[in-house]
């Protein structure tokens, strides 16, 4: 299995249009995406405009099928729009 984190910095200004687009990233990729265990988006209880995307993929193979997905490749650029910094990622395997 793979974990995937990834925190995103919103431009405060533009939070509900991120939520909105980001709400849809979500429902699609829980539906549509052969290998995904687990899609959910968390938001930061001190910062509210640091939302953090916490994934769980079967395998390197389905979490490259989703960077390809039509909803990944339409949406993800338009939420980067909407964001004050590039977002930090990172990939884990379970060690114990």
């Amino acid at each position: 299995m793979i974990y995937v984190v990834a925190k995103q910095f919103v431009d405060p200004g533009k939070l509900d249009e991120f939520l909105a687009l980001a709400r849809e990233l979500v429902e699609k990729t829980n539906k549509l995406d052969a290998g995904c265990i687990s899609y959910a988006m968390y938001q930061d209880m001190n910062d509210p405009s640091v939302i953090t995307v916490l994934e769980t993929w079967e395998s390197q193979e389905a979490l490259d099928q989703h960077g390809k997905a039509p909803h990944f490749t339409e949406l993800i650029p338009k939420l980067g729009a909407l964001c004050t910094k590039p977002p930090e990622l990172n990939l884990y395997k379970k060690l114990f």
